[in-house]
């Protein structure tokens, strides 16, 4: 039995339509038949109750009944008209139901099989009875005389066999008709089942199924955000991608670059959005040039840790490098000592000690955020180790009520990636960074300066646009993020970003106070 059973879905729902097609072409070819045989029946009852009433209401017939012998005068009238019209029978009787006239003239005189009340009493009546020439249609009609009152009765008739000749010499047409409705629907579903298969791959209901639920099982389940674009429209993506990428409209508005962009090709392209740092995949659909599959992951995480790492690596070689310094000074303190100037070598120490406690109270006294102190001092530390001279501005001031506008990990954001891209870009031949911070329930301002050559206007475009570097690698390296993270920061709290050569290269970020509707809307977005 499950051989019968198609396998593919293709197979099964070509099988299934031409069943339902099969059962309605059979019952339309019944109901033909019917609807022939119920018409046959319809007519034969007309035609006989039309030849019954015409006889009946004929002067010669009733004149005829008066005569003596009826029969001669009535069976040639009778077997004419049958002969013409083509009916079984016209029988015309007396009252008393005795035959004058009859198809089989052995017949004439017997007794009519049939009703005939309805007739006595004057009334034309149709019936199905079966007589001596068998089952019949026929109709009964009163023969009134001259008095109104009757004087016989015609009967006139069709035999079922008859009929049936008729209606079945239909069924040649029905049968025809019905075969080729048949024949043009196995030719559609043979079409039909070839585009299903084309379409399924020749797959069963089952398969579909379970490549179905593995296929979402997977969408959900992959760590990866995927993205298909179809005709330049989104027409499928993950939990994942949805959540790096937000919830896009499927027409692309308001969409990333790199998803909006027809015929663009990425290949591990890091991609700043929405305060993240993206590794996008991007692959258009052979022969196509709207329709692509974009993979995104997130490498936020990779990229803040291999920033600390960064910073870190820097500020042990600092530490490193400050380490062979005092190792020195202390040699050289020793040394003194040992001389008999003990007055000089006290001198000594206590003055680089005041230097580092005197720089540390000034970043404390200007910045109360202790995080963004921390961070100054090392850059501090960095910045003295590469011989470039790093400052904070005499009018830096950052109270605690800062917060409420920009968090520390944002300023930490903002003030470490500029701080960084001013040491690479300062001037070798005179090397200085200047930081000015300040801030309060008001807003932020922070503005970081470098004796660098700067950037120019279209420079500073395609940096706040994409992670976009002038150092050697660019993106292959990784660089290129940091003023993309502080343009994410920026626009996230609606500040304003500027670039200009005024003193040196001056990178401006402010940051103003939130509105009560953005402190509100905005709070998970920061």
């Amino acid at each position: 039995m499950r051989r019968l059973i198609p396998r593919t879905l293709a197979g099964q729902s070509v099988a299934l339509v031409l069943l339902g097609v099969i059962v309605i072409v059979v019952g339309a070819g019944t109901l033909a038949v019917v609807d022939a045989r119920s018409d046959a029946d319809s007519m034969a009852r007309k035609e006989v109750t039309a030849i019954a009433v015409s006889v009946a209401e004929m002067p010669a017939t009733a004149e005829a009944l008066s005569a003596a012998r009826p029969s001669a005068i009535l069976q040639e009238i009778t077997e004419r008209i049958r002969r013409k019209s083509g009916v079984a029978f016209i029988t015309i009787m007396g009252p008393d139901g005795t035959r004058f006239t009859h198809t089989n003239p052995d017949r004439i005189g017997e007794k009519y099989l049939g009703s005939t009340a309805q007739a006595l009493a004057g009334l034309i009546y149709t019936e199905t009875y079966t007589g001596t020439l068998g089952p019949s249609i026929r109709t009964i009609a009163p023969v009134h005389g001259d008095d109104g009152t009757v004087v016989g009765m015609v009967a006139v008739g069709i035999t079922q066999q008859t009929l049936a000749q008729g209606w079945r010499s239909q069924l040649p047409l029905i049968v025809a008709v019905a075969l080729a409705a048949l024949l043009a629907a196995v030719a559609g579903l043979a079409l039909i089942r070839r585009r299903l298969l084309r379409a399924t791959g020749g797959l069963a209901p089952r398969d579909l199924r379970i490549m179905y639920e593995h296929h979402d099982a997977v969408l959900h389940a992959v760590h990866e955000g995927l993205v298909v674009i179809e005709d330049g429209r989104i027409v499928l993506s993950n939990d994942e991608a949805r959540r790096l990428l937000g919830e896009p409209e499927p027409d692309l508005t308001d969409a990333p670059e790199f998803l909006r962009e027809n015929g663009l090709i990425l290949d591990d392209e890091l991609v700043a959005h929405r305060g993240r740092i993206l590794l996008v995949n991007r692959a258009q659909v052979p022969g196509t040039h709207a329709s692509a599959v974009v993979t995104v992951r997130d490498r936020t995480e990779l990229s803040e840790a291999m920033g600390e790492l960064d910073s870190m690596t820097r500020f042990a070689e600092a530490l490193r490098s400050q380490a062979h310094e005092s190792a020195n000074r202390m040699h050289t303190i020793v040394a003194m000592i040992e001389m008999g100037r003990a007055g000089d070598a006290s001198r000594m120490a206590t003055t680089e000690l005041e230097l580092s406690q005197h720089l540390i109270d000034t970043m404390t006294e200007a910045v109360s955020e202790p995080a963004l102190v921390a961070l100054l001092l090392g850059k501090s530390a960095q910045a003295a180790e590469r011989g470039i001279a790093l400052t904070l501005t005499e009018d830096s001031q950052l109270d605690d009520s800062a917060t409420a506008v920009l968090s520390p990990r944002d300023m930490v954001t903002v003030v470490g990636n500029l701080v960084d891209n001013a040491l690479d870009a300062a001037d070798p031949d005179d090397p200085w960074v200047e930081v000015s911070v300040a801030g309060d329930r008001s807003g932020v301002t922070i503005v970081v300066a470098d004796s660098g050559p700067g950037m120019d206007p279209e420079t500073f475009v395609a940096a706040r646009q994409r992670g976009f570097s002038t150092k050697s690698g660019g993106d292959a390296r990784g660089r290129g993020l940091g003023l993309a993270l502080v343009v994410q920061v920026v626009a996230a709290h609606d500040g304003e970003l500027r670039a200009e050569n005024t003193y040196g290269s001056v990178v401006s970020v402010v940051i103003p106070a939130p509105t009560m509707a953005a402190a509100t809307g905005s709070g998970g977005a920061r």
